[in-house]
């Protein structure tokens, strides 16, 4: 995940970092929709019915910053209690 500081200009831009926009591909005319949150802002793109993006581009999406898991923990069966289904 990459954190980049931006300041507001006085027309209310901003400019996202060359290197924020080329981790995440966007390229010149890509739309984008700004979405209010509790703590602020969250910038996305916009979804197109017509291009899908690879698979490999999820790659790095789930981020696990705790201790690693072990194989042998990963492989274990899980418990269903209280299951609903």
């Amino acid at each position: 995940m990459i954190a980049a500081t931006v300041r507001l200009s006085s027309k209310g831009q901003i400019v996202i970092p060359k290197e924020v926009r080329d981790s995440l591909h966007w390229d010149v005319g890509v739309e984008l929709v700004l979405i209010t949150t509790e703590h602020g802002v969250m910038l996305q793109t916009k979804a197109s019915q017509q291009s899908k993006l690879p698979a490999k581009s999820l790659r790095g999406f789930l981020q696990h910053t705790g201790e690693p898991v072990p194989t042998e923990d990963l492989c274990k069966p899980v418990e269903y209690i209280n299951d609903r289904f």
